[in-house]
Order: C-alpha cells, then structure tokens, then sequence
C-alpha cells in the first residue's frame, strides 16, 4: 500500500526517522517557514487556522495529494500507537488497513454528555449552529448527531489513518458543514486565541459521528505523546526566573495570564508531567505564605527543579498519611524541609474530600 502520515506542526520537532511520516506545517501562511511541507500551497484555508486549528492540514492534504492511497494525520507530540505502544509502522498499518476501514484513537469517555462538557467550556452556540447546519445539508446524520452530542463519548486530537477515499469523503461532509457554520456566527466575538479554535474542537466529536453513520469497521488505539508542549516548556522556564527572584506576584500574575489564554495548559495531554500543575501549588504556597506570615518557603530556597522534587514529595507523602501508610521517613522529610502548615493545607485541599476529612488529614499530618 501507498501510505502517508502526515505529522501536523506548527513548531520544529524531532521528525520520527521513519519516510512514512511526513511533517506538514499548519498555519504557515505569513508565518516563519520551518522547512517542512506547508499548508499554504495549492488549494488551501492555511489563513484561516487560527478557527480551524490543525484542520488546515487536513484541508491540504484532501486538495493537494491526489496520488496516495492511504493518509493519516498525527501531530508533532501525539501519534498513534501499535498494540505495543510504539509508532506504527508501514507494514503493520497495511496489516490493519486491510482488516478495518479506519484506524483513530481511543474513544474518550466523559463523566457527562459531550453538548454538557462543550458548554462547559466553550461558546455553545457553534455546537448548537453546526446541529442545525446537519439538519439542513446531510440529514440522514441528524439523529445521530443528537443521539451522540447527549451522549458521552468523542473521539480527539484529529488522529486518523484511511483509504484516501473515505478521508475525501470524509473531508467533504465535514468542510461543507462548517463553512456554512462559519457564516452564520460571529467568531471574534468574547473569543480569545484559545477559543477562536472552534472548528478544531467540534470536528473532534464530528469525527464519531460520520463514522457512526458511515458504519465504518474502526480500530481504537492509545495515542502516545512524545515531549511536553513548547508552551508548556516555556512557562516554566519563565516561572523559574520569577521564583529565582523571589517575586511571587510576578509568577502568579504571569501563571494567571497563561491560563486566562491558553485554558488547555494544565491538561494531561498538555501538562503530561503534572509540573506546571506543582507549580500552581507552589505559587499559591508561597502567596499564601507571604500573606499570613510575611515569609515564605521561597527563602531557604528558590530553585523551581528542588521546589518541584520537594512539592511532589509532599503530595505523595499527604497521599499516604491519607491512606494511613506513613511511615517514619515521611515524617522525617516533613521535619527537613520545614514543612509549614500553610504548605500542609495547599497539599491537603487539593484532594477531593470534604472539609472535615481535610482538617482531620492535617492535623494528623502536623502533629507528626
């Protein structure tokens, strides 16, 4: 077979040796060349990538290669993994490919509905106008649309390999529904960088849909992620500088800013050692800190690499107390590093209990 995975960035990256995949750059257009394949060739919507995120991609790759005939999109720190968790490789995708129509990711499962989570978090109306653009163009998609849309799974990331007809096919249905979309609604509006990304989010969820309707035989497979964010990588470089400082409504105000833009920041899929979140807790520590005693941790010492060791050492030490499986050492690591209260209780409430398990957790940790 005649394959290719096209690895969607907008950053360099360390391109997997490997011919089969090929780096393809998504929002080039006035944008620095990074000396990948662009989007803003032939025919293309590079321009509008700020609203359709990684979707630019796919839009090129349905108009520009009429020669392969089998693709798939990854992204520059996420692809899809064999049963072993390793990349795939040509033969066993052709092995896969001859078995199931599509290859994605595993289904996401959420806690509530997907219309539910997407109110949550972003402007319901794009959700509610892309229901009423299926209605009118594709019909037959409708009830399942609303079946699904109050239903609690998605898939996500824009991760797929498939026959270049089905991904034709597939990019015709989904691009005819949100152009309409996208003259019907006001896309600037209350909509930050982060926000304007609407297309690229619904698209995710759309993805189920058509392949529901299409009945098409999918594989489900883990996703792996290789490197964290370059967003992710520089804030804490630039948390590092302020903590060195000792300017702590310097952090907080830069961490608060970050997160007031880019929301996906602290998720697994962004934050995927958990640092940026230890970082949260040891801004809010050390304010905290400040406030109450006008001192702070931040004096003995100011290093973000220690401050993280010793922030995830007590939050796996609290776990323990919680569990009742402290030990000595714990008590011990708690008395060398001059673990105040105040660091106690950040630790403390950040696990989902309720307020008297909370206090009884400190005082049990305290009294040690």
């Amino acid at each position: 077979m005649d394959i290719k995975i096209y690895t969607l960035t907008h950053k360099k990256f360390n391109v997997p040796p490997d011919p089969l995949y090929v780096p393809l750059q998504v929002g080039s257009e006035e944008k620095e060349d990074l000396g990948y394949l662009c989007d803003n060739t032939g025919e293309n919507i590079s321009a509008l990538n700020c609203y359709y995120s990684e979707l630019t991609g796919l839009y090129w790759i349905w108009k520009n290669d009429h020669e392969t005939e089998y693709v798939g999109t990854c992204h520059y720190r996420r692809f899809l993994l064999n049963e072993q968790e390793k990349i795939f490789t040509k033969r066993e995708l052709e092995e896969k490919l001859r078995s199931y129509d599509l290859i994605t990711t595993k289904r996401v499962h959420l806690n509530n509905s997907y219309y539910y989570g997407f109110s949550a978090n972003h402007n319901i109306h794009a959700l509610d106008v892309t229901g009423e653009v299926i209605k009118e163009k594709y019909p037959a998609y409708y009830d399942t649309f609303v079946r699904l849309v109050n239903g609690p799974e998605t898939y996500f990331g824009n991760m797929f390999v498939t026959s270049k007809k089905h991904f034709d096919d597939y990019c015709s249905w989904l691009f005819t529904i949100f152009f309409e979309v996208q003259k019907r609604i006001d896309l600037e509006t209350d909509a930050d960088e982060y926000h304007r990304r609407v297309f690229g989010f619904i698209s995710e969820f759309l993805l189920l849909v058509w392949i529901t309707v299409n009945q098409l035989h999918v594989f489900e497979c883990k996703v792996g992620m290789i490197g964290e964010k370059a967003e992710t990588r520089e804030m804490k470089e630039q948390i590092a500088i302020y903590l060195e400082k000792r300017d702590v409504a310097g952090a907080k105000k830069y961490f608060m800013d970050c997160l007031r833009k880019r929301p996906d920041v602290l998720m697994e899929a962004s934050d995927i050692t958990g640092e940026l979140r230890l970082c949260m807790q040891i801004i809010g520590t050390a304010d905290r800190e400040l406030q109450l005693t006008g001192h702070s941790f931040l004096e003995r010492v100011c290093s973000l690499p220690v401050l993280i060791k010793e922030f995830s050492g007590l939050n796996q030490i609290v776990g323990r107390y919680r569990l009742g499986q402290e030990s000595e050492e714990d008590a011990a690591f708690i008395k060398k590093y001059g673990i105040s209260r105040i660091a106690a209780e950040v630790a403390v409430c950040i696990l989902p209990m309720d307020e008297k398990e909370k206090n009884t957790l400190l005082q049990k940790i305290m009294e040690h």
